[in-house]
């Protein structure tokens, strides 16, 4: 498999990890509310993600990450993971996906 089409699946993989992680006080998964800002794979498939919070003073503002982390290490063939919360630009509504707001009534 080609190098460039082999990072495109283990992205996939890894947006699919990103995916099962919830906000345990919004039942839609970070990546449809908006929380991940980037998401990079180096060429020796370590992962740098970055994130956000819903606001600096989430509950999970500990725990979040750390899940996030914890997924992404467990996509076979990931190597690295670090996970740095960004508080800027702030988290917004509109950020979240169309699928997201649709499903918290804000469409």
């Amino acid at each position: 498999m080609e190098h460039k089409e082999e990072l495109r699946l283990y992205h996939s993989r890894i947006l699919d990890a990103i995916k099962t992680i919830y906000d345990p006080e919004i039942p839609v998964n970070i990546y449809d509310l908006g929380l991940i800002y980037e998401v990079k794979i180096d060429d020796d498939f370590n992962v740098n993600v970055q994130m956000t919070l819903t606001s600096p003073n989430c509950p999970v503002a500990e725990s979040l990450p750390v899940d996030v982390e914890l997924a992404l290490k467990g996509v076979e063939g990931v190597n690295e993971v670090k996970v740095e919360v960004v508080l800027d630009p702030a988290w917004s509504i509109e950020l979240m996906s169309e699928e997201a707001k649709l499903d918290l009534g804000f469409l």
